[in-house]
């Protein structure tokens, strides 16, 4: 008689505090959720996993649709939220460095940063 050792896709798939997570890895099924459309292997290409890793994680989302989308579109409103947060709390920062003067001893590739930056400004100010 012989024992079938392959894990499951419930096995494959581990509810974590990030969410939904292929077992064994930190890539969660809300990261592969824009890549269904595509073959399989690109996929596991793309985020380094195994054929049935990938597999597993397709029928879970196949199967659960409904649920895993729902969370999805939570973790899309998150990092939206998120990144707004971290764009107001840099806006200072930033103006900040903007206009601090060149380090020392790179005043000539500082200016022809400028310069280059200039060029681009006017180049899409012409396209507008």
């Amino acid at each position: 008689m012989e024992i079938n050792t392959t894990p499951s896709n419930q096995e494959l798939i581990t509810r974590t505090e990030r969410g939904l997570t292929i077992t064994g890895t930190r890539i969660t099924l809300y990261d592969v959720m824009d890549y269904v459309q595509y073959p399989p292997k690109f996929v596991c290409g793309l985020f380094n996993l195994t054929e049935t890793q990938i597999n597993a994680a397709f029928a879970y989302i196949h199967s659960h649709r409904e649920e895993v989308e729902k969370e999805y579109q939570i973790v899309l409103k998150e990092a939206e939220d998120l990144k707004k947060y971290y764009r107001e709390q840099n806006r200072n920062l930033i103006a900040k460095i903007v206009k601090m003067p060149p380090p020392k001893g790179r005043e000539a590739a500082w200016e022809k940063l400028q310069a280059q930056k200039a060029k681009l400004q006017t180049k899409s100010e012409i396209s507008a």
